[in-house]
């Protein structure tokens, strides 16, 4: 039989005290205690892709206006990218010297102007 999406029933009456540990939460039980909520912004901008272009692999990773928190240099346009604005993390993925050299010379950049660099220099 198929599980069902419904979520449990919260244990009470007579049953409960028996079963209740010393704070309060039912003995054998995993999770009893409240879920907090899913912040998808955060989950998302926390995994790195991985692009393919002529100059090379690059991993990229999204960073909200929420997590910019410092003032960059954009290397597309030499224009800052400041604190609260949406913007990528780049780094080199097949870096000559290692994954480590190319994780360390990482650039924040606008995400039109990485859209845009290839374009620009034909």
């Amino acid at each position: 039989m198929p599980r069902s999406n419904r979520p449990r029933r919260p244990v009470s009456g007579k049953g409960a005290a028996a079963k209740a540990g010393p704070a309060g939460k039912a003995a054998g039980k995993k999770g009893n205690g409240e879920v907090p909520e899913l912040d998808l912004e955060r989950a998302r901008a926390g995994i790195a892709r991985r692009e393919s272009a002529p100059d090379g692999e690059w991993m990229v990773r999204t960073m909200t206006a929420r997590n910019a928190e410092k003032t960059y240099i954009c290397p597309g346009c030499s224009t800052a990218v400041v604190p609260g604005v949406a913007h990528l993390v780049v780094w080199k993925d097949d870096h000559l010297f290692g994954a480590a050299a190319g994780l360390a010379e990482r650039r924040h950049w606008h995400t039109n102007c990485w859209l845009s660099r290839s374009y620009r220099y034909r």
